[in-house]
Formats: C-alpha cells, sequence, structure tokens
C-alpha cells in the first residue's frame, strides 16, 4: 500500500469513528471479484470489501449494492459479517468500499480444517449447515427488510434465459451450439417460478465461512455481490454442483483431493429433502433447475475464457475455464437425456 491511499484512508476512519488512531491494512485472499483488506485500528478489526480499481460502472456499483443488502438484513436470523460502514468515493481508498465485522472462521479452499480430519464422522455437519443457512437466507421478508427494488418485474426464469443468452452473445467468442440447444429445452420445459426470494446468487461451500472447531459450525455467509431478489432453487441447484463427494459437478475434468471423508456426507438428494422439509418449497423440478444452474455456470465461466482468448487476461485459471464450460454444459445435456439422475 502507498501512502497517498493509506492517508485519505486513514482520515476517513478517524471521521467515521472519531479520534486518531493509525491504521493497518492488510491485503486478503479471496474476496470474489471484489478485493478484500484485514483493517485493524486499536483494538478493532474489520474486513474491507473494495470494487476492482479499474472497475467499471457496474462492478463498482455492486460493492455498494452488497453493502445494502448486507445493512438490509443485518438483524434477520442471517449468518453474515455485519456491515459497519460504506465509501462511494473512490478518492479515498481507489475505488468504493464497504467495511464489515471481521469473522473468526475460514472458507473451505484447500483441505478441511484439523479438528474436523480427526473427527470425519461429523463432517457431514458441514453440509447440513449449509442447507440450513440457506433456509434461512430464503426465508428473509425481503420486501419488509426494504429490498423491494431489487425485484425483476414479471416472470423470472424467462427473463434470465435471456439475459444469460445475451451475456454469451456479448462475448463474441467461440460458438457454443450446446449452450443454444440447452436454452431451448430450458424454456420449452420452464417450471412456474417459485415464490420469490431473497437469493444470494453464489451460493456454495466455499462461499460459507467454518469456525475451526468439530462438529463443523457456520460462522458467516460471505461474497454477497451477486445477490438479489429471485427463484430460491437457483440457488440450491447452484450450490449442489459443488458438492465435495461424487454428486458434484464442478469435479469434472479436475483432479480430487478428498478434502471430505465422503462416506460421511449426505448426498445431494438428502440435501434436496432438508431443504424441502425446512423451507416447505416444492423441490420436485430440481431437475430443470440442475440443467439450468450448470447452463448459466457454463456461461458465466465462458466469458472468462473469452477474455483469455483475446489476450485480455493471463490468468491460468482462465485458460482452463474454457474446459470447465464444456463439461457443465455436457453434464446439463446429460441430465436432459436423461444420462444422469438428477
Amino acid at each position: 500500500m502507498t501512502p497517498m491511499h493509506i492517508e485519505p484512508l486513514q482520515r476517513f476512519f478517524d471521521e467515521a469513528f472519531g479520534g486518531s488512531a493509525e491504521i493497518t491494512v492488510t491485503p486478503l485472499v479471496g474476496g470474489g471479484s471484489c478485493e478484500a483488506f484485514a483493517i485493524y485500528r486499536e483494538a478493532a478489526r474489520w474486513v474491507l470489501r473494495r470494487a476492482p480499481r479499474h472497475a467499471n460502472v457496474s462492478s463498482a456499483h455492486n460493492v455498494l449494492r452488497e453493502y445494502k443488502i448486507l445493512d438490509a438484513i443485518k438483524d434477520e436470523p442471517v449468518a453474515t459479517a455485519r456491515p459497519v460502514i460504506s465509501c462511494d468515493d473512490p478518492s479515498v481508498f481507489g475505488a468504493p468500499f464497504f467495511v464489515m465485522q471481521h469473522i473468526d472462521g475460514s472458507a473451505i479452499l484447500t483441505h478441511v480444517p484439523e479438528q474436523w480430519a480427526m473427527t470425519p464422522e461429523s463432517q457431514g455437519r458441514a453440509l447440513e449447515e449449509l442447507i440450513d443457512a440457506l433456509v434461512a437466507i430464503h426465508a428473509v421478508d425481503w420486501r419488509a427488510c426494504g429490498l423491494g427494488d431489487l425485484a425483476h418485474a414479471g416472470e423470472y426464469l424467462p427473463h434470465q434465459i435471456t439475459r444469460w443468452l445475451a451475456q454469451l452473445a456479448s462475448y463474441e467468442g467461440r460458438a457454443l451450439p450446446p449452450a443454444i440447444q440447452i436454452a431451448d429445452w430450458l424454456d420449452a420445459h420452464r417450471p412456474p417460478d417459485q415464490p420469490s426470494a431473497l437469493c444470494h446468487g453464489d451460493y456454495k461451500l466455499d462461499n460459507l465461512l467454518f469456525a475451526p472447531e468439530s462438529p463443523p459450525r457456520l460462522a458467516a455467509v460471505v461474497d454477497w455481490e451477486m445477490a438479489g431478489i429471485g427463484d430460491p432453487l437457483v440457488d440450491l441447484a447452484w450450490a449442489l454442483i459443488f458438492h465435495p463427494g461424487p454428486d458434484g459437478t464442478i469435479h469434472l475434468g479436475m483432479s480430487k483431493d478428498p478434502k471430505f471423508a465422503l462416506a460421511s456426507l449426505p448426498d445431494r438428494r438428502q440435501l434436496i429433502d432438508r431443504y424441502a422439509r425446512k423451507s416447505a418449497r416444492d423441490t420436485t423440478s430440481i431437475g430443470w433447475y440442475d440443467v439450468f444452474a450448470r447452463w448459466k455456470l457454463a456461461i458465466a465461466l465462458e466469458g472468462s475464457y473469452a477474455k483469455f482468448l483475446r489476450g485480455q487476461s493471463d490468468k491460468p485459471l482462465h485458460e482452463f475455464f474454457g474446459i470447465q464450460a464444456d463439461l457443465l454444459l455436457e453434464s446439463a445435456k446429460n441430465i436432459i437425456e436423461g444420462e444422469v439422475t438428477p
């Protein structure tokens, strides 16, 4: 960090919280498309989420939109890092940002916590916590929380199909005939919209923070930048793609590191049943959502791959996203054709 970034941020915190106290700013790994920093000021510790410094208007808006959502639901029974303050002035720290509570917990990325490894029989609780937290999110009265302006007028699912087809076309990249074929199937077999709910938008295991002790205990759901009002079964199907066991699809083409004791994990059907029981929602059309979630994720990954092909990204992972998009589309087609039981 350079002094030109630190000094305005120092003044911002002094004005917001009073007094004059030195702050320490440390970049953190992760944070989705936003940048994350640990902030230390006297005895306080926070996390700052900043839009990318070269953000376009949309992505700069997302970080403030995320703050708005977290602030609206901060008193709801949803596990989140409590928001503290936001700033829309890019001169303070290079881009708009917000500050939130620090949570003592970690995402499950490369390995399970040591104490989980010592009690493999309890590891399935992590996936039960994932489902229970999702039920709590979907139960939020978003209208009463003042989030009605995030709702899309009209039917949600038709809008999503049109939107993601337009997103794919905007890449001006390689042709993906399976994506068009799947879109036609989705439109022809579309179920009625579920009652709208607050949705996370990128709900998966590595967007949850867990306490290190065993049995697993969820500490917070993070990375809300894609949140909105929509069909909650999209969230559920999205989360199931990332199941760490053999039911997971995101493993396709990737070497599996056995992070979990797989025999202890509830399978996708058990998780769907748990969600249906606790949410009282109808999950009989989950197969359609399984196809939709894979299709949507494939298109999202294709965007990064298209940047790689144009030379606008040098991230090695983005080269792999093309293969992953193809495998996700193949998995979606297999579900449609009945080769895989959804």
